[in-house]
């Protein structure tokens, strides 16, 4: 029986790490029928370091978390078998995707300077607008999840952003977005009452220093793909 129960673990592991392979294959398939396979597979990887910051931190919280799945045009997520404690823990999850993202969109960025990479450099800026947009205050981004440690009123500033960003880029993806988004815009106004009474009460400090780490981070990614899009992009005088 012990063997039969160990057997039937390592089993689970292995399946879990054949969906994280097997989805991220099949995004890597379609991105390269658009944007070419060595795109492709950067840009998933890009992905896949955005996610694994959110499964560690996770784990450092002792949260049941699930592998990271993949979906073409979609993107990625992890999922949390169950809900954090308090609203200090899903900021520090939810500020851990960014974080590693951010990271390896500069990881990607030395490399383009060094060697001289245009496909280095397209993937820096790939990877810093993505995580730029994921910091849109408005759940279920990773902005909605860090900001909601301030208020969940704050979801309220993510909606003209998202509008925003929809007719300057229009896309299905923000339209799913804003349908998720419905539900927990109205938990912000109205209260969430499947929440513990106490899921919100957290120091005074822990929401200041949240607040500066998520503008600075804001910040950063915004200078940064300016400056990455006029690398790319040079004015022409």
């Amino acid at each position: 029986m012990g063997k039969l129960l160990a057997w039937l673990f390592v089993a689970g592991k292995l399946g879990k790490v054949a969906t994280t392979a097997g989805t991220m294959l099949i995004s890597i398939v379609v991105y390269a029928w658009v944007f070419g396979w060595r795109y492709a597979v950067g840009f998933v990887l890009l992905i896949f370091v955005h996610e694994m910051g959110h499964y560690v931190a996770a784990r450092q919280r002792g949260l049941n978390v699930g592998a990271p799945t993949f979906i073409p045009f979609v993107g990625a997520w992890i999922e949390l078998k169950e809900l954090p404690h308090d609203v200090e823990t899903e900021a520090y999850v939810g500020f851990a995707g960014p974080l590693a993202g951010t990271l390896g969109a500069m990881a990607c960025y030395w490399m383009a300077r060094e060697f001289d990479s245009s496909l280095l450099m397209a993937l820096a800026y790939s990877g810093l607008m993505l995580n730029l947009i994921n910091l849109i205050p408005i759940s279920p981004l990773d902005g909605g999840r860090i900001t909601a440690i301030i208020s969940p009123k704050v979801w309220l500033a993510g909606v003209p952003l998202l509008a925003a960003l929809f007719f300057y880029r229009p896309s299905p993806m923000l339209i799913m977005i804003g349908i998720m988004a419905y539900p927990q815009i109205k938990a912000a106004i109205w209260g969430n009452p499947n929440l513990p009474p106490n899921y919100y009460e957290v120091p005074r400090e822990t929401r200041i220093n949240y607040g500066v780490m998520y503008l600075g981070l804001v910040l950063f990614l915004a200078l940064m793909s300016f400056d990455v899009h006029e690398l790319i992009n040079p004015a022409h005088g």
